[in-house]
Formats: C-alpha cells, sequence, structure tokens
C-alpha cells in the first residue's frame, strides 16, 4: 500500500467529509430563506457535519475507495450527504425557490473552492511558511480540484442530483413523471458513475476551472 497515496486520500476524505456538510448546509439555509422550516425543524440548519453525514455515502464508501486507492496507488473520492428535506409547498414562488435552493448547494461547493484559491494565494503573498511549501499546495489543490469536481458534478441533470431538480423546474416536469424517473435514479447513479466520457468530461471541466481562477489570481497552475 502506498503510504503517500493513503496520506493525500485520507485528507481528501476529511475534506469531503467538509464540502458535503457545507453543501447540505447551503440547501437548508436556502430553504429556510425561501420559506420552508422543515431543514430548520429537523435539524439541518447547522455547520456540524453530524447532521448532513450519510453513513454509506459520506464516510463507508469514501473510506473504502480511500483505501482501495491507496493500494493501486490512485485515490478516487466520492459519496453523497444525507439530502436535505423541504416541504415544496411552503415556498413563496414554488418553481423559483426550489431552483435556487437546489443552485444553493453547488454554488457553495464553488465559493469554497474559489475562496480556497483566494485565501492561498494571500497567505504565499504574506510570506506563511507553509504556502510556500510545494507539498502542501499540490494537496491543497486537489482539495480545491475536489469542491470544484462536486459543484460540477452535482450540476448534472440525473435525479438525486441537483441538476435534475433544476431542470424539472425549468422546463416544467410535474411531480408525478418526475417520481417515476426518480424510481429509476439509482440505476441512472450508477451508469453515471461507470461512464468515463462522463465522468472524464466533468474531471476536466473541474480542472480547467481551478486553473482559471488560478491564472485570474495571478498563479500558472
Amino acid at each position: 500500500m502506498n503510504q503517500a497515496v493513503l496520506l493525500d486520500g485520507l485528507l481528501l476524505f476529511i475534506g469531503f467529509i467538509a464540502f458535503v456538510a457545507l453543501h447540505e448546509f447551503a440547501h437548508a439555509w436556502m430553504a429556510d430563506r425561501c420559506g420552508d422550516d422543515t431543514p430548520r425543524l429537523q435539524g439541518r440548519l447547522t455547520l456540524d457535519p453530524i447532521a448532513h453525514i450519510d453513513p454509506i455515502g459520506t464516510l463507508l464508501l469514501p473510506l473504502v475507495l480511500v483505501f482501495v486507492g491507496a493500494a493501486s496507488g490512485h485515490v478516487l473520492v466520492f459519496g453523497w450527504g444525507k439530502p436535505v428535506q423541504v416541504n415544496l409547498n411552503n415556498f413563496g414562488v414554488r418553481r423559483r425557490d426550489d431552483i435556487l435552493v437546489s443552485v444553493a448547494g453547488p454554488v457553495m461547493n464553488l465559493i469554497i473552492a474559489v475562496v480556497m484559491l483566494g485565501l492561498w494565494r494571500l497567505g504565499e503573498a504574506a510570506g506563511v511558511p507553509f504556502c510556500n511549501n510545494e507539498s502542501f499546495f499540490n494537496s491543497f489543490l486537489k482539495l480545491t480540484h475536489l469542491s470544484m469536481l462536486l459543484f460540477f458534478f452535482n450540476l448534472l441533470p440525473v435525479p438525486p442530483l441537483d441538476g435534475a431538480h433544476i431542470l424539472r423546474n425549468l422546463i416544467g416536469i410535474s411531480d408525478e413523471v418526475y417520481a417515476q424517473i426518480s424510481q429509476y435514479s439509482f440505476m441512472l447513479f450508477i451508469i453515471l458513475m461507470q461512464s468515463s466520457f462522463i465522468s472524464g468530461f466533468v474531471n476536466q471541466l473541474a480542472a480547467n476551472s481551478v486553473i482559471m481562477v488560478g491564472g485570474a489570481l495571478g498563479w500558472h497552475l
């Protein structure tokens, strides 16, 4: 087992938990702002990761992938958080507010990636020692890439991802039809994960976005 890859994987695993918690908190916060107190009543309007953790999707699966990756020499961290439940009938403008709640999670991951790059750049300019360490920087970039990856992945229009909720509201899919489609969400999700074209495309989008943001901050990544 490659110890360096394992350490990188464990760092990504910890970062993944934090990114998922912030993602789900953003959904809960936006729902609350739009008039639905369901997430608040269920204890989801918090930054405490425990409230947003799915035992399998946030802990078991990503951790297994870390150790499998350490054995193969390449780590892939993937999973999901505990979905935030909302009552659409509580929204002021149902379709608009459902889109806002759906968008909030991915946008939080985008903000995290941009803020991380900005803070690191400030630390580098201020002469913070570890900000000029290449090994630390490489690990930091992997974390930033992971957050950006979550942004793009969650926008894919496949149930149960946020992109599907956004699409259903934009094109007016009825609750009944969407519920029928969602019955096959697990199958669609597996197909999505097995598609090297889609996963490669999303991964490249994330990498290019990190490079673009880094370039805007003065880096040549």
